[in-house]
């Protein structure tokens, strides 16, 4: 249950990360677009305002991703009767590097 409920809050936490990116993006290109219109170009609005509203769309979506990851937490914590926290998977022995272990076990396999 802790690992779903991971998936639910990491979903969330994603699409508020790509909302921000698609608010950056709608700023710039807004922030373009009034510049082109005091330079006397006409016609880029038209972008900027697909990208303000993908990211108002981007927005409900990150929106309702958030409620259904508190949501998720609540009923994780009425049921267990203790707080959620995050996943922590244990790591075997975290003092040992990758590139030891894989010499390890080849010296094993070689006998």
């Amino acid at each position: 249950m802790q690992i779903h409920l991971q998936r639910i809050v990491g979903s969330a936490h994603g699409a508020g990360q790509f909302y921000s990116r698609a608010v950056t993006e709608a700023r710039d290109a807004t922030a373009k677009a009034v510049s082109d219109a005091r330079d006397g170009i006409v016609g880029c609005d038209n972008s900027a305002q697909s990208k303000r509203e993908f990211a108002a769309d981007m927005g409900i979506q990150a929106f309702s991703l958030r409620m259904a990851a508190e949501g998720a937490a609540a009923a994780y914590e009425r049921a267990v009767r203790e707080a959620w926290k995050p996943f922590d998977r244990p790591v075997d022995n975290p003092g040992q590097t990758l590139d030891r272990k894989a010499a390890e076990a080849q010296m094993d396999a070689l006998g």
